[in-house]
């Protein structure tokens, strides 16, 4: 680890993630789904913009040990995700699947309903948001890590 905690050697530390109040819970929480035994994780970042955090989650849960890890992220906008491909392209690994696509973030969340992530990344959508927007967000993964670095967690603690 280095000083900000961050994987030493990793191929995306950048100030994006040092900077990230999200990235000490991502660490903590990706820990404790490996240490409680877990091989496999599935994140998910709503409004991930170039992909960086996302991409430095994916590469941690390897480090970690995990086997099979799934990372998709979403964006309005079609320049960010253009980046985000960009970025995946130096990043192969087939333990890892990888998706970016611009989608609206309401829409997004109502895709992981159904097959809710292990983790959802997001920023705070409790100012912004219209309330079916918190319910979806809810609904989408078992844990949701915002910008204040809070939680709301499902089925581990965290």
């Amino acid at each position: 680890m280095n000083v900000h905690g961050l994987p030493a050697g990793s191929r995306y530390v950048s100030k994006a993630v040092v900077h990230d109040p999200r990235w000490p819970k991502v660490g903590a929480v990706l820990a404790t789904l490996r240490a409680s035994g877990r091989h496999a994780v599935r994140i998910v970042d709503i409004d991930c913009g170039a992909g960086t955090l996302l991409l430095h989650a994916l590469e941690q849960a390897r480090r970690l040990g995990f086997t099979a890890i799934e990372g998709r992220g979403t964006d309005g906008s079609a320049l960010l995700i253009g980046r985000a491909r960009a970025a995946l392209t130096r990043f192969a690994d087939p333990a890892i699947g990888v998706d970016f696509a611009v989608a609206d973030m309401f829409a997004a969340l109502a895709d992981e309903h159904y097959l809710p992530a292990d983790i959802v990344l997001c920023h705070d959508v409790a100012r912004d948001w219209r309330p079916e927007a918190a319910f979806a967000l809810r609904n989408a993964g078992r844990i949701v890590i915002d910008d204040d670095a809070g939680s709301h967690v499902r089925g581990i603690a965290a």
